[in-house]
């Protein structure tokens, strides 16, 4: 078990990282412990993930709406002020957007399948 004393989290100190998609772009900001990541994610426009992700994760929409389609065709919507928990490889999943989105993501060993 990871033990993290009382601790604030400035995003707008912590810098940002972009990266391509299949479609659009992402950008992130990043916390890592051991075992654990604390994401700030926003999406472009028209994003597409380059990738089917089989990590297992907490998401919240802050801001907009995520399209979160399984391998397997299903879809689920991810609007503002929802979220959505999985174990890792409990699901074959990648994010879609129309619009510009922002998601809390949280993930970690917490999550591991075994």
């Amino acid at each position: 078990m990871i033990k993290i004393p009382f601790t604030t989290i400035d995003w707008n100190a912590i810098p940002q990282t972009e990266h391509n998609g299949e479609q659009g772009f992402v950008r992130t900001q990043r916390i890592q412990y051991p075992g654990l990541r604390i994401r700030i994610v926003e999406y472009s426009d028209g994003y597409l993930a380059d990738h089917w992700c089989q990590k297992g994760h907490i998401v919240h929409c802050l801001d907009g709406e995520v399209v979160n389609e399984q391998e397997n065709g299903e879809e689920f919507i991810l609007k503002e002020g929802m979220s959505y928990i999985v174990t890792d490889e409990m699901s074959s999943h990648r994010s879609r957007t129309d619009k510009k989105v922002k998601l809390l993501i949280i993930d970690g060993d917490f999550l591991k399948s075994d």
